[in-house]
């Protein structure tokens, strides 16, 4: 099939197809004897799997390294190993967003909760200082960790 037909197929422009291409994430494709791109059947899945792995917060590399050449011949046991290992860093990474959103809900409390009697200015080192009391219990907690 040709790029625009693939295109249409998978959604994606035909210059990102252009890129997997260069990248070597899609075997080189046959030229027809006018010039036009000739993808093979499987190309459309594998830019499905090639964009859906990037979405999922697979790196080219990554993806490079675990696309077999042949769609047939998989390695199982490595593909397992990497999608249990990204599964591990999205936790990882839900954490520490969550950590932060954290901090950033007890910053705003702290803001909106400012006394009446304290001004801007001694209210904003107030908050300063509470976040910096935080900061360092927090690195103190890690290291003990």
């Amino acid at each position: 099939m040709r790029i625009g037909e693939l295109a249409r197929r998978t959604g994606l422009a035909a210059s990102r197809i252009r890129f997997y291409e260069s990248e070597g994430l899609i075997s080189a494709v046959k030229r027809t004897a006018n010039g036009y791109r000739e993808y093979a059947a499987d190309a459309e899945l594998l830019l499905t799997i090639i964009t859906r792995a990037q979405s999922s917060g697979f790196t080219l590399e990554e993806i490079r390294q675990l696309l077999p050449a042949d769609l047939d011949v998989w390695e199982y046991d490595q593909l397992l190993a990497a999608l249990k290992r990204k599964v591990s860093e999205i936790e990882a990474l839900q954490s520490r967003l969550e950590q932060n959103r954290k901090q950033l809900l007890g910053t705003i409390a702290s803001i909106e909760n400012k006394p009446e009697e304290v001004g801007c200015a001694d209210n904003a080192r107030r908050v300063l200082n509470n976040l910096h009391g935080k900061q360092i219990k927090s690195l103190a907690d890690a290291e003990v960790q």
